[in-house]
């Protein structure tokens, strides 16, 4: 082996080499790099009150001086909902399902006279739309009690306004989820009372909400003469920036809740830019590949002469094919080391501002990069190891 090693590598290139191995290092970095980083943040991606999990619109209808006069109804029927269903930007549709009796929610001290109470009312929207853990989101009819989850900005005007102006204390999340509300609901001339749990606060939804369970249930117990209808939908669309969205709302006097179409434009350029990031990272290795496999046919066809003798005086081409073999192998395995350190080296970098932004993220692991890369050593290195091999067998074959 030694002896056919010191044969071959005479017309060795170190200057393509090189350059097989910085491009190979810089394709391999960028892939994995942009697979870490987005594992890193996969919670602000797809969990509890992500931004860019996926894109929501609360839709409603346009409330105008004349519809006011008039006494119009602007709630959504079923014709109108199975045709934004039907639309072609939309991947699910979903309908907000108010409450149809009355509701009264308070809280107080026993021991003392302090108590504040107030009529609300409920709302409900399916499960998948729900931006909070639903692992306390369920009703039972025989527990009286309630989850609902709030919208954060109620707290915030608390805390930033009222609480504020006022010297009051400041209340967070997790003692606000301490709190038991006492809900009176009234109706089909009957009152029951509840203990309403806080589970949580959406950033998503801006309604007092409870399970979808609940809400059937109660509307159907409490006010069974009432005909259910939604004035607002919840729509998740497969592309926010397209333009069709916002040709139909204008079209059929639709509008959006927050701006959500601009947040989803945001929301979308950013995946794009995800994607082209890991596609020319792809890119950069299939091109190193290349460059590696042009150096080695050139090596091959240099030593074709002192190949063909090999293997004329009785060596395999697997044997002859070898050297070249453990050569792109040992090439391979650096750059997936070097790569790994380098990713770490950057990881440490922006994980402290990801960790400033997001000072609730778990910290996470770098196995995704070392997962992604040494998926790519195994396929990079195996198309090698068949090339060469193909390479030799096609001079064994061409001489014999």
């Amino acid at each position: 082996m030694k002896l056919v090693w010191k044969l071959l590598r005479q017309h060795i290139s170190l200057p393509q080499l090189a350059g097989f191995f910085f491009a190979n290092l810089f394709g391999m970095m960028i892939v994995a790099l942009s697979v870490q980083f987005y594992k890193d943040i996969a919670q602000v991606f797809t969990e509890g009150d992500s931004f860019i999990k996926k894109d929501f619109i609360i839709v409603t209808k346009k409330i105008n001086t004349l519809s006011t006069i008039t006494g119009a109804s602007n709630s959504f029927s079923q014709d109108d909902i199975d045709d934004v269903k039907s639309q072609p930007f939309a991947k699910s549709v979903g309908s907000f399902m108010p409450s149809q009796f009355s509701v009264t929610a308070g809280f107080g001290m026993q021991e003392s006279d302090f108590h504040l109470a107030t009529e609300m009312f409920f709302e409900s929207v399916p499960n998948e739309y729900v931006d909070v853990s639903l692992q306390k989101w369920h009703f039972n009819e025989n527990s009286h009690s309630i989850p609902i989850i709030l919208p954060r900005n109620y707290l915030n005007l608390y805390n930033f306004g009222f609480a504020q102006s006022r010297s009051l204390p400041k209340l967070s999340e997790g003692l606000m989820g301490m709190i038991k509300l006492d809900v009176v609901i009234k109706g089909n001339n009957s009152v029951e009372k509840y203990k309403g749990n806080i589970v949580g606060f959406s950033s998503r939804l801006n309604t007092i909400l409870v399970p979808e369970e609940f809400m059937t249930w109660a509307n159907k117990t409490f006010a069974p003469e009432k005909n259910v209808q939604s004035s607002r939908l919840i729509m998740e669309v497969k592309n926010p920036a397209d333009e069709k969205i916002a040709q139909f709302f204008q079209k059929k006097g639709y509008e959006t809740e927050d701006n959500k179409l601009d947040a989803g434009k945001t929301t979308y350029f950013l995946k794009l830019i995800t994607g082209i990031v890991l596609a020319v990272g792809l890119l950069i290795s299939v091109l190193s590949f290349y460059i590696l496999m042009l150096s080695i046919y050139l090596l091959l066809q240099k030593n074709t002469t002192k190949l063909e003798n090999l293997l004329l005086i009785g060596y395999s081409p697997g044997r002859v094919a070898l050297p070249y073999q453990m050569l792109t192998l040992g090439l391979n395995f650096v750059v997936l080391i070097l790569a790994i350190v380098l990713v770490c080296w950057a990881r440490s970098y922006y994980m402290g501002v990801v960790s400033m932004l997001f000072p609730q993220l778990p910290a996470g692991t770098i196995i995704p990069a070392i997962v992604i890369g040494v998926t790519l050593f195994v396929v990079v290195s195996s198309m090698n190891v068949v090339a060469i091999r193909k390479k030799v067998q096609s001079i064994w074959m061409h001489k014999s």
